[in-house]
């Protein structure tokens, strides 16, 4: 049983008549009469909460699975079996990992009733979250006294790469609407082509097409035939050393990397590609051969979910060496990563250049969005000035590494994280477009 507001109210008001009543009497006996109507009244508003030993229920229903970084929908079903209108507060012991004290409904529900209530949850990091109980409060219209009923439902609940966003992608896809996410229509440029089998010659094959040697053995004129080159292998290959453990938004670029990692396995699978997963720190750590089967998704998908950072320095020598020893068709590496200054990545750059001897490399590193607004505010003071300047050194490094990617032959991303998937889908469709692939 607790007490609310009214009856505190209430029994402040008697409080006053009380006191008053030294000065005049009979405001003292009015007092006296307040008390015993609130006990008479409170007793009532007990009698009619505790009449049924089986007062309301509620029920939670979720997704067993949460996506990490997406607004999920939670539901709470609401029965009252009081035979007349009550009034609830409802609480949801959500998991504490959220930080939210928001989780508090209101609702009136009439007699038998039933109400449902639905609110989100976000969140920014893989794992097991666990809830706890629903918590009833419930008031007659009285008010005096709140009954609490408490649901006992926990449940766990796994929070996975972001499957909202994939689910997205894939029915724009069936609907041909990828533009709507940002998704650019690229022209495809010139012939990415590979050799089928050869045939005779008939009027309207393109004459560039012939294939001399055959004709001569032949003595009639024969051509090449090609198809669109297909099954070309992408592997996202993600950086989870200390440098990824920086946040955005309440979500790591490691778990950016992972969503987008997600999102692009899925786009080129449907491009006839096969995808493929590699993860690296101090070691080299996880490795899927890139496959287009039914299965692969759903292995991607479960391999990314146990994906954590570490405190210590990425070696890209383990990374180099594994890579030639697991990948022997020339593949596109997206190598998801970041580098603040130029000395870090001049550290790495000679197993990049290795590896784009023998594959195609692209290298996704990170703007921050924080540096870039400071960097357009007018300063003023002399603090400020210095501030700016330190400021456009940190942004002018990240162009110097661009450009000293691109002296040695390798593509390279600068996208903020929130835009990653989107932009890391669009390079991908523009490289195989033009035929870098």
């Amino acid at each position: 049983m607790f007490l609310t507001k009214r009856f505190y109210i209430a029994g402040l008001v008697i409080i006053v008549l009380l006191i008053s009543g030294y000065m005049i009497p009979p405001l003292f006996i009015a007092g006296q009469i307040a008390i015993v109507l609130l006990i008479l009244i409170s007793a009532t508003d007990g009698a009619l909460l505790w009449r049924r030993k089986k007062a309301a229920g509620a029920e939670r229903y979720c997704a067993p699975r949460f996506s990490n970084g997406d607004n999920n929908d939670v539901r709470l079903v609401i029965e009252s079996y009081y035979p007349f209108n009550v009034k609830m507060d409802i609480i949801d012991e959500i998991p504490i990992v959220f930080q939210r004290r928001d989780i508090l409904f209101r609702i009136d529900i009439k007699s038998g009733g039933r109400e449902i209530v639905r609110y989100k949850l976000r969140p920014t990091k893989r794992g097991e979250y666990g809830f706890g109980n629903i918590l009833l409060y419930i008031t007659t219209g009285i008010g005096l006294i709140s009954r609490r009923i408490k649901c006992i439902l926990p449940m766990n609940i796994a929070v996975y790469p972001s499957y909202i966003t994939l689910h997205q992608y894939e029915f724009m896809a069936i609907h041909h609407n990828l533009t709507e996410l940002g998704i650019k229509k690229i022209r495809r440029i010139g012939h990415n082509t590979e050799f089928e089998y050869i045939k005779e010659y008939i009027k309207g094959d393109d004459y560039r097409t012939i294939n001399w040697k055959a004709s001569a053995r032949r003595h009639f004129p024969m051509v090449n035939i090609y198809q669109d080159e297909r099954s070309q292998q992408i592997y996202n290959i993600i950086d989870k050393g200390r440098i990824m453990q920086n946040s955005f938004r309440g979500m790591t670029l490691l778990d950016y990397a992972i969503n987008a990692s997600l999102v692009l396995s899925f786009v080129a699978i449907r491009k006839d590609d096969k995808a493929g997963l590699a993860t690296f720190a101090g070691n080299f750590e996880t490795f899927i051969p890139a496959g287009k089967q039914t299965a692969q998704m759903q292995q991607i998908l479960e391999s990314l979910y146990r994906q954590q950072t570490t405190f210590g320095e990425s070696d890209y020598s383990s990374l180099y060496v594994h890579i030639n020893k697991y990948i022997n068709k020339r593949s596109l590496l997206i190598i998801y990563t970041n580098f603040d200054t130029i000395i870090g990545m001049e550290r790495q750059l000679e197993y990049l250049r290795q590896l784009a001897r023998r594959h195609v490399v692209l290298v996704v590193f990170f703007e921050d969005t924080e540096l870039k607004e400071f960097a357009v505010k007018r300063p003023v003071s002399i603090e400020g000035y210095y501030q700016q300047v330190i400021t456009d050194k940190f942004i002018f490094e990240k162009q110097h590494v661009i450009a000293k990617l691109r002296q040695h032959g390798i593509y390279s991303l600068l996208t903020e994280p929130d835009k990653l998937s989107v932009n890391v889908i669009n390079k991908y469709l523009e490289m195989k477009a033009r035929g870098s692939i």
